[in-house]
């Protein structure tokens, strides 16, 4: 580096005389980065740093007499003086110098600068403190006094300047003169904590009857002029005389709080301190009163506290009635907040009901009932309406058999008879319950009327079937006639009633009008229980030993389906005739019936048929006949098919048992090659077997 230097600095000497030439940058050889790193905030901070080392510390300075204390004195009262000329609203200025000229015990310099520095601006809070502070420290009462009078003249507002000045009276043992000081701001209506000062400065010095008059001039402007309408005010004085032993006096301030915030501006913690002091005093039912009468008038939601505190008090002096009140009480505020969030939500009316009943009088049930069923459902769908209409059901239970209003009873079925759309639906669960509401009331003609417009406007299946159950308990017999061919007339297609009706002309023993019925509804184009009904009339003519038209109803019914439970019942009805041909008959039945289901393709259905027939013949049957039906007898063989996905994919194979019948193989000849070849291949296998054994052929030769 030397060397390069020295060549640079020669060429530059030798062409000063000349024209100057820029030298050329050199190229940077090595630029790998240096393995020490330097940041700029690390170059920032040495710089300060090094700052701080340069500076040189201030000389001592040593003043050994008079002229160079004066000299100092100029010195730095010229500093300040060309400060405050700078910049004369910097507080900051005047106050060092004021406390400067303070620390030479130039008092009389001091008090003029701030007597100058309140001339720019007397607003300053911390010019008045350092000014009266400095005068207090000196010991001048009386300049104090006069700064501090000035202060709370010129700036009343200012609490602090209040504070320090009734302080100073007090320390300096002027009791009188901070009780004027007291006086001077009450005039002025101050924030609450000045008058709790006020009132704690008497009661240092045990003016109990002072502190008192003080509370009701407080409590006066409270309640004229609104400064402080707080609850606290008044439970604060409550308590200042009941910790002065002032019983009376505290009850009544109470009593006035309560009176004064009335019931449109309640709050719980006047009610909580109130039975505190109560219970306190051992007035147990006044403290019960109290708290009932705030839980009945304060919202709930805003009363968590007083539930809270009244719980406590019945769990200690309470007994168990009172308890139970109290949770019935949160309780209820709980269902109260449920149906209010959503009134709609039918189960928590129905829990809020079931409350009520159990704990209050016959008027706040009705109201809480009135509440609920006047949240009708705002879409006329059935399964909105599901629970609702319970509503009404347990509104009318109550009044029948809890209240015993039979008038207000029938009024709740009317009304909500009234409310259902019928031309939509209905349910016929009330239309019944009034009707059975009537009949109790020994109302029969009402009862019917009822029913009949029920089935006028809104015709069910429920609802004649409840009609026709009344009837038949009244013995009404031609009623039940008329109900029933009108409910077949509305519903033809329901064996049930068809079967019902049959049965209750084969109970009052008109048999030709059942068997009627019965070919009247055989006859029906469509049924929903088809085989119910032919069931019960092939009962029907069992029971009345018409052995041939049962066998001619199964005939018909034969026509109609083949299905294997048919010919089973067919034939067993056979067996059970009791007639001397049965067995031929029987085994006839089975033989037609063995024809009949070759054809069908449901081969588990022919394998029952002829189970049924090897029980049979087991039972009644020959060495021949039952050599016959094991002939019969299928076998069972394992298959596979293939399977397909819903997509048109192969979706692989599946084992799955079929039968093949004998009689099916005698007609197709594939099948019997199919057992040659089974046969062939059994041959096969034990021929291999003998080849791979040579002992067993040695055995066999010497056998």
């Amino acid at each position: 580096r030397g060397g390069a230097r020295a060549q640079s600095g020669g060429k530059m000497a030798s062409t000063a005389a000349g024209k100057q030439r820029i030298p050329k940058v050199a190229k940077v050889k090595n630029k790998a980065p240096a393995e020490v790193q330097i940041t700029a905030e690390q170059l920032l901070r040495e710089a300060k740093e090094r700052e701080l080392e340069l500076l040189p510390p201030p000389p001592q300075q040593k003043i050994t007499d008079v002229e160079e204390l004066n000299d100092y004195k100029l010195r730095k009262r010229k500093t300040f003086e060309d400060n405050i000329r700078k910049n004369r609203t910097v507080i900051s200025n005047w106050i060092k110098y004021a406390q400067w000229e303070e620390s030479l015990k130039e008092i009389q310099r001091a008090r003029s600068i701030y007597e100058r520095a309140l001339d720019v601006d007397y607003r300053n809070v911390t010019l008045w403190l350092k000014y009266a502070e400095m005068e207090m420290k000196n010991r001048q009462v009386n300049h104090a006094r006069n700064i501090w009078d000035r202060a709370i003249t010129t700036l009343p507002r200012v609490n602090q300047f209040w504070y320090k000045y009734t302080y100073m009276e007090e320390m300096l043992g002027n009791v009188a003169g901070s009780r004027q000081v007291f006086e001077r701001w009450m005039e002025w209506q101050p924030e609450e904590q000045a008058w709790h000062s006020y009132i704690n400065f008497e009661l240092r010095y045990k003016e109990v009857d002072r502190a008192r008059s003080i509370y009701e001039r407080y409590i006066l402007f409270t309640v004229l002029v609104l400064v402080h309408p707080d609850v606290k005010n008044w439970i604060k004085y409550a308590r200042f005389e009941e910790k002065h032993s002032y019983f009376a006096h505290a009850r009544k301030v109470y009593e006035r709080a309560v009176e004064f915030f009335g019931e449109e501006h309640m709050d719980e913690h006047l009610y909580v301190a109130f039975a505190k002091f109560e219970e306190n005093q051992k007035e147990f039912e006044r403290v019960r009163v109290i708290y009932k009468y705030a839980l009945d008038r304060i919202p709930k939601q805003d009363a968590q506290n007083l539930f809270k505190n009244y719980t406590i008090f019945e769990k200690k002096f309470g007994d168990r009635r009172g308890i139970e009140d109290i949770i019935v009480s949160k309780r209820r505020f709980q269902y109260e907040e449920e149906v209010k969030a959503n009134p709609h939500n039918y189960d928590a009316w129905f829990d809020y009901l079931r409350l009520v009943e159990s704990d209050t009088d016959a008027e706040t049930v009705r109201e809480v009932y009135e509440r609920a069923i006047a949240n009708v459902p705002p879409i006329q769908e059935k399964r909105h309406w599901k629970r609702y209409i319970y509503l009404w059901i347990n509104y009318a239970l109550y009044e029948e058999l809890e209240a015993k209003a039979s008038k207000r009873t029938r009024q709740v079925y009317q009304a909500c008879l009234e409310l259902l759309p019928h031309k939509k639906f209905t349910f016929a669960k009330m239309w019944l319950l009034y009707a059975q509401f009537e009949i109790r009331q020994k109302n029969l003609p009402l009862a019917r009327r009822a029913l009949g417009t029920s089935i006028g406007k809104c015709p069910k299946n429920k609802l004649f079937k409840g009609y026709i159950e009344l009837e038949l308990q009244l013995r009404e017999f031609d009623r039940c006639r008329k109900l029933y061919e009108k409910f077949l007339e509305f519903a033809p297609e329901n064996c049930t009633s068809w079967i019902k009706f049959a049965e209750l002309e084969t109970i009052l023993g008109d048999i030709d009008r059942a068997r009627a019925i019965y070919e009247l509804a055989i006859g029906q184009p469509r049924l929903d229980m088809p085989e119910v009904l032919w069931k019960s009339y092939i009962d029907f003519e069992i029971e009345q030993e018409e052995y041939e038209k049962t066998r001619n109803l199964y005939r018909r019914l034969l026509q109609r389906t083949q299905h294997v439970k048919v010919w089973i019942s067919f034939a067993q009805f056979e067996l059970s005739a009791g007639q001397e041909e049965r067995l031929p008959r029987c085994r006839q039945i089975y033989e037609e019936a063995n024809k009949a289901m070759r054809s069908c393709e449901e081969k588990e259905e022919r394998v029952m048929l002829l189970e049924s027939w090897r029980s049979f013949e087991d039972e009644f049957g020959t060495d021949a006949t039952k050599e016959r039906i094991d002939k019969l007898m299928p076998e069972k063989i394992k298959k596979r098919r293939k399977l397909q996905a819903e997509d048109g994919s192969d979706a692989g194979w599946e084992e799955y048992y079929d039968y093949i019948f004998p009689e099916d193989t005698a007609n197709q000849p594939n099948l019997k090659l199919l057992a040659m070849a089974k046969l062939w291949k059994k041959q096969q296998q034990e021929s291999e077997a003998a080849a791979m054994d040579p002992d067993k052929d040695i055995d066999e030769s010497q056998t």
